[in-house]
């Protein structure tokens, strides 16, 4: 007997949680916390996309310590931060969505200018990007970030998060410890992939051990990262097996790309270089233009770019449902996402340019999304992220602040 896909704007059950539908806001590097802590601002970010119709706005990105941070303006999940954040899932839920914080520890990526600490990595590492020495984390050190994403974890379940999405992604600290080009350990840590595996396993076994059942636990797991040598897809089956067997989590996003090297791979489509050239230092300015598309790669655009790599995860999970990521810009590609047995999809750039979309689609299923995959919202994560087509945004007038963060 054939199954019918279920409807994406039909209420649906994430672990403990209900969401009014199966659109979730991916998590997008806001810059709006210039302290560290939650802002009016933020607030009014978040809050536009729920009003908008999404089912879940992801909050992006928050560390799980301050070694942890990627850029200025982040927030730093600890208790002095717990009554910006109530009021943050307060004013989300008042909207009518639910409300995910996005876990994260940077490791590579994390400067030392910002962190007042050498970056951490699996083994010794030198960052092609920023040419930034990375050395290798202790035992010790490791048993401490898993205690941070624990403690990060209880932090947003006492704040009124409705899930918390930890970030496996992109190289970062326990992304990198996946990859075989970064994680050349020779101790548990290292080795196969079973190994390597190891710490996002521990992380979202400790998640899952202090949030028990208040909250949903998602993973955002690269499924490939474009490094020759690094995380490939068969290697991140395996992985995503793993993390499915242990049944600690509700929920997985697959993702792909580095933020090491060739960012544009997880983006596709335009690269700004000179939008990048123009924000850096002079003296930085004529090689950013010069070798900014080496650097960055170049990969053209397609609609639903991810599906065809994560569509391999779907018959191998037996506890933990999927999100697809990527491309996602009108109803019918979440539908094919539906068909294609996701149990949710994310949505990202299209959500920055028409923070109403969802409540769009639903009206009228021909509705597609006016963003042109240009990218140059990029760009805007050294100030506040929004989209450079429209100007007046929905959800607060644009007024750089410091920050050199990433979007997803």
């Amino acid at each position: 007997m054939t199954v019918s896909p279920p409807d994406p704007f039909a209420p649906a059950t994430l672990g403990p949680v209900r969401l009014r539908n199966r659109i979730i806001k991916a998590a997008t590097s806001e810059g709006r916390s210039p302290d560290g802590a939650v802002t009016d601002d933020l607030i009014a970010f978040h809050r536009t996309f729920a009003e908008g119709g999404v089912g879940m706005t992801t909050v992006a990105y928050c560390c799980v310590s301050r070694q942890g941070a990627s850029a200025p303006g982040q927030i730093v999940m600890d208790r002095s931060a717990l009554a910006g954040l109530n009021r943050l899932t307060d004013a989300v839920h008042d909207a009518g969505a639910a409300i995910s914080a996005q876990l994260g520890h940077a490791g590579v990526v994390a400067p030392k200018k910002l962190t007042g600490a050498t970056a951490v990595a699996p083994s010794r590492f030198v960052n092609p990007t920023s040419f930034a020495y990375c050395r290798e984390i202790r035992r010790d050190e490791i048993a401490a970030v898993i205690d941070q994403f624990g403690q990060a974890a209880q932090i947003a379940a006492d704040a009124g998060f409705d899930a918390v999405e930890l970030h496996f992604g992109h190289l970062y600290l326990p992304s990198s410890f996946l990859s075989p080009l970064i994680n050349r350990r020779n101790d548990e840590y290292g080795g196969d992939i079973d190994n390597r595996s190891r710490l996002v396993r521990e992380i979202a076994g400790r998640v899952r051990e202090v949030v028990g059942d208040r909250i949903a636990v998602i993973a955002k797991l690269d499924m490939d990262d474009g490094l020759p040598g690094s995380i490939w897809i068969d290697e991140a089956l395996r992985t995503a097996q793993l993390l499915d067997a242990d049944g600690t989590l509700d929920a997985m996003e697959l993702t792909q790309g580095s933020s090491v090297y060739r960012p544009m791979y997880l983006f596709r489509g335009d690269v700004p270089v000179r939008e990048f050239a123009a924000v850096m230092p002079p003296a930085l300015r004529p090689g950013v233009r010069l070798m900014g598309k080496s650097v960055m790669g170049a990969y053209p655009y397609e609609d639903l770019y991810m599906l065809s790599a994560a569509r391999q995860f779907v018959p191998v999970m037996r506890n933990t449902k999927l999100v697809l990521l990527g491309g996602i810009t009108n109803r019918d590609h979440v539908e094919t996402g539906m068909r294609e047995g996701f149990d949710f999809v994310a949505m990202g750039r299209a959500l920055l340019r028409e923070p109403d979309l969802v409540n769009a689609m639903a009206v009228d299923p021909t509705v597609r999304s006016r963003c042109t995959h240009n990218n140059k919202c990029m760009v805007t994560v050294f100030g506040r992220t929004h989209c450079v087509l429209d100007p007046e945004q929905r959800y607060g007038a644009v007024e750089p602040v410091s920050s050199t963060a990433e979007t997803r």
